[in-house]
C-alpha cells in the first residue's frame, strides 16, 4: 500500500515528530521506500530476464541431445578393442618366451647337444608344456624322459655306440623320411605323426645315416 506525502507527515506528527522536522523525515522515508522499490524492481527485472533465457537454454539442450557422436563411440570402441589384441599378443609373446627359457633348462638336464637343443625347441608342442609359479616346467622328470627318448642321438655322451647294421629298424614306410618330414605339423600345428611314429622315423633315419657313413 502506497501513502503519499501529506499522509506520511500526518503519520511523523501522531509519533511525535517536531514541525521543524517533518519536511526533512518526510524526505528520508521517500527516498529509502523509493530505494527499496528500486531494488525490488531491478530483482524482479533480473527474474524476468532469466526466466526468458529458459527456453533457449533448454532448445540448446535438446540440440546437443539429438546431435550423433560423430563417430567417436565407435571410434573408441575400436582403439579399445586394438589395444586389448595388442595386449594379448604381448602377453602371448612372453608366455611363449618364458616357456622357451624354462624348457631350454629342461633340455639340458635332458643331456642334449646344443643342437639337440636346437631341434628340441624348434619342433616343441608348446600347448602340451605348462609352468609353475616358480616358472619352471611342470612335470619336468616326464619331459626329460620324453626328450632323451626322442632326441637321443642328440644326447651329450663319451661313450659312442656301434650302429647295428645286422639288425636295422624296419622300414614300414618304404622310405626313411627327413628330420623335417617327421616333425611335419598340419595347418593348426599339430604334428602329423604321433609320438611313436616320430620315433621309429627317427630310428630309421639314424640308422640309414649310420649305414652311409
Amino acid at each position: 500500500m502506497a501513502f503519499s506525502v501529506k499522509q506520511i507527515k500526518a503519520k511523523l506528527q501522531e509519533y511525535g515528530v517536531p514541525a521543524e522536522n517533518l519536511d526533512a523525515a518526510t524526505e528520508y522515508l521517500c527516498s529509502a521506500h523509493k530505494t527499496d522499490l528500486d531494488a525490488i524492481k531491478e530483482e524482479r527485472d533480473a527474474y524476468k530476464e532469466d526466466a526468458q533465457k529458459l527456453p533457449g537454454v533448454q532448445a540448446e539442450l535438446d540440440q546437443l541431445k539429438a546431435k550423433p557422436d560423430d563417430g567417436y563411440k565407435a571410434k573408441y570402441e575400436k582403439e579399445r578393442d586394438d589395444f586389448k589384441a595388442y595386449k594379448a599378443e604381448i602377453e602371448a609373446r612372453d608366455a611363449l618366451a618364458a616357456k622357451k627359457a624354462a624348457y631350454t633348462e629342461v633340455c639340458k638336464d635332458a643331456g642334449l647337444s646344443d643342437k639337440g637343443v636346437e631341434k628340441a625347441l624348434k619342433y616343441a608342442d608348446w600347448d602340451g608344456i605348462e609352468l609353475d609359479d616358480a616358472g619352471k616346467v611342470k612335470d619336468a622328470k616326464e619331459h626329460i624322459k620324453a626328450l632323451k627318448e626322442e632326441w637321443s642321438e642328440h644326447i651329450v655322451s663319451t661313450v659312442t655306440k656301434g650302429a647295428n647294421t645286422a639288425n636295422p629298424p624296419a622300414n614300414n614306410s618304404g622310405a626313411v623320411k627327413t628330420l623335417d618330414e617327421i616333425y611335419k605339423t598340419d595347418e593348426n600345428g599339430r604334428f602329423v605323426y604321433d609320438a611313436i611314429q616320430r620315433q621309429e622315423a627317427r630310428a630309421q633315419l639314424i640308422a640309414a645315416q649310420q649305414q652311409k657313413g
